[in-house]
């Protein structure tokens, strides 16, 4: 049995041949968890922003959030890299190095709904949240 596709075989031809840089490209991080923070949507909280985590995509809440579940997360499981799930923001962050970290693929969506508010979820962010919020 051959395992390459013979030139005579049907759709053949129409095969791109992979090149060197779609061999060596990394998979992409798993997509996120869902649209909020896991922990919050699961206790009735809520965030001001957004992480996912680039080794299971587990989507917590920033360190100015109440629960600061996406430090939580990387603490508790040793997944110390994050990517900001908010909508325009680009970059990656280090909790065990407190620095930037370098960037990865990840899997599509890349950030949280535009249209999702922020802080969130709609119906459990208090009137004054911004005097809850950690500076």
């Amino acid at each position: 049995m051959n395992p390459k596709p013979d030139a005579t075989e049907p759709g053949a031809a129409d095969a791109p041949a992979p090149d060197a840089a779609t061999l060596d490209a990394p998979a992409p991080a798993p997509p996120p968890s869902g649209t909020g923070c896991v922990e919050c949507l699961e206790h009735d909280g809520w965030w001001w922003h957004l992480r996912r985590c680039v080794e299971c995509g587990h989507v917590g809440c920033c360190d100015a959030s109440p629960g600061q579940h996406a430090r939580r997360h990387a603490e508790e499981t040793g997944h110390t890299v994050a990517a900001s799930f908010e909508p325009g923001e680009e970059w990656f962050w280090d909790y065990a190095a407190e620095r930037g970290a370098k960037h990865v693929p990840l899997a599509p969506p890349r950030w949280r709904p535009e249209g999702q508010s922020c802080p969130g979820p709609n119906g459990n962010v208090p009137e004054n949240w911004e005097d809850l919020l950690h500076q």
